[in-house]
């Protein structure tokens, strides 16, 4: 997601590097890269316009700062720009209704962006803020569509109204509502039907189940694969049927970015929700700045800090902390660690919302997930007491050997495994001395404390590419031991 728009912008900035101050000049370089960078993300052409012009117009009205170059400051005024193009501010999804009523929100769009499952994605998120939320089956076209999101309602735990295919689709809508009120629900969610294409049947029904339900929200499901069309269709809908928001869908994918940036403009609605994954827990509150920070390589620390505290417990994270101080972690830990990352995500998604990350070649993380998976067939090889006595195997060679044969790898794979870990151990505990000032628990992330090696950063993870900690050569008999903490190395919270 962004990663070519991410590259663009880092071009466009390396025209100011090593300049005294920002000048009609020099500029005209690094705003001709932002323009070919938008472009290249599939931007609305009057949005790429409105956008350059309003970076020009600020780069050159500001000063520059003793301390600050003048490449970091045109950073500085893009993010600004980026921000305010795509809303400015978070806007939350609208609460309580008229007149004591439930709130009502109405989901629009093409068929195929992704609505039946973005309803059912959005009712797990207001399931989790505690509120009670009934999804509406008023999808009486698609083959199956009442089924998937009565599929998906049971998975999340969410109740979901239909009357089958041949109700009209603002009976539906009504009843559903009249059931929500006699029952005590707070949120009405409404999956509608799609077309695939903008036509005037589609819209007329739209216009009555808006009518039938008055909702509080209508929000426009965009597939943000679609680049520049985004425009087009967030206009019509926004004429027709009036949208209060979007939700943008599928920027787990190779999407270029085009549509995050052009939906605001267009139509004046905020982005309120993105899905960044296919599993029904993937979707997030839309974030203009962290949104901007990303697209920048700045990283987004914000939301993985909340992803980690939406899968830790704190009881789990002081359980964690003092077993790393006493460097009594083992194999169980390890792989309880490497499940949260699994559950927070794609680790090449993760490692990008750190700053400076978003560097790391897409062929090292997929090396580093691949290694991770092998790693896990290996802890599944071993017996409980290998895994919470991790020396038991660098005393018994027979032991490595059977791991290997039942993971289907090498003693040697196995050996170079335990000794990155007996390392990534012993450089942990250190680590937690210092501390990371302001992050809770285990010296960084929550929950994250058993990765301290990932591609880029320093330390251990066991096995992964370059990056990590050094890797001894396998020993024929028992496995290197942990090395001795060093009492010059300071943790984090010391530099």
């Amino acid at each position: 997601m962004f990663d070519e728009l991410s590259q663009r912008f880092d071009d466009a900035v390396k025209a100011l590097r090593g300049q005294a101050a920002i000048s009609e000049s020099n500029i005209e370089a690094a705003l001709k890269d932002v323009r070919r960078a938008l472009l290249e993300a599939d931007v609305s052409l009057p949005v790429v316009k409105d956008f350059v012009d309003e970076v020009r117009r600020k780069a050159l009205g500001a000063e520059v700062v003793r301390g600050i170059s003048p490449d970091q400051k045109f950073i500085q005024v893009v993010h600004e720009q980026l921000v305010e193009t795509m809303g400015g501010a978070n806007a939350p999804l609208a609460q309580g209704g008229k007149a004591g009523s439930p709130s009502v929100v109405l989901m629009a769009g093409l068929q195929g962006a992704g609505k039946t499952t973005a309803t059912a994605k959005l009712g797990l998120h207001l399931k989790e803020q505690g509120r009670k939320a009934l999804l509406v089956a008023a999808d009486v076209y698609r083959p199956a569509a009442i089924d998937q999101l009565k599929t998906l309602g049971a998975q999340i735990g969410v109740e979901v109204f239909s009357l089958g295919t041949e109700a009209k689709p603002e009976q539906i809508a009504a009843a559903g509502l009249s059931k929500a009120k006699q029952e005590g629900y707070d949120t009405v969610l409404v999956d509608t039907a799609g077309r695939l294409q903008i036509d005037t049947s589609m819209m007329q029904e739209m216009v009555r189940i808006r009518d039938a339900v008055q909702p509080d929200e209508v929000l426009l499901v965009v597939d943000s694969m679609i680049g520049q069309e985004a425009a087009d269709l967030t206009r019509a809908f926004h004429e027709q049927v009036g949208i209060t928001g979007a939700v943008l869908t599928k920027l787990d994918g190779d999407s270029r970015g085009g549509a995050a940036l052009s939906i605001r403009k267009i139509s004046g609605a905020p982005i309120k929700f993105i899905g960044t994954g296919e599993k029904v827990e993937a979707l997030q509150p839309f974030h203009p700045e962290r949104m901007a920070s990303r697209i920048l390589g700045m990283g987004d620390v914000l939301t993985l800090v909340e992803k980690a505290q939406k899968e830790v417990e704190l009881a789990d994270v002081t359980r964690m902390q003092q077993k790393l101080q006493e460097a009594s972690f083992d194999f169980s830990d390890f792989l309880q660690q490497m499940r949260l990352i699994k559950r927070m995500g794609s680790l090449g998604g993760l490692m990008k919302m750190i700053p400076g990350m978003n560097k790391i070649d897409d062929g090292m993380l997929k090396q580093g997930e691949q290694q991770l998976r092998r790693i896990e067939s290996m802890i599944g090889s071993m017996t409980q007491a290998e895994r919470q006595k991790p020396d038991l195997l660098a005393s018994s060679p027979s032991r490595r050997r059977r791991i290997a044969a039942g993971s289907g790898h090498t003693p040697a794979e196995v050996d170079k495994v335990l000794a990155d870990f007996q390392k990534m151990r012993g450089f942990m505990q250190q680590m937690t001395r210092g501390g990371m000032p302001g992050m809770p628990g285990m010296g960084g992330l929550p929950g994250l404390g058993g990765f301290p090696g990932l591609p880029g950063m320093g330390g251990g993870m066991p096995g992964f590419p370059a990056g990590g900690a050094p890797h001894g050569k396998p020993g024929r008999g028992a496995a290197p031991k942990a090395p001795k903490p060093s009492k010059k190395r300071k943790g984090f919270g010391e530099l």
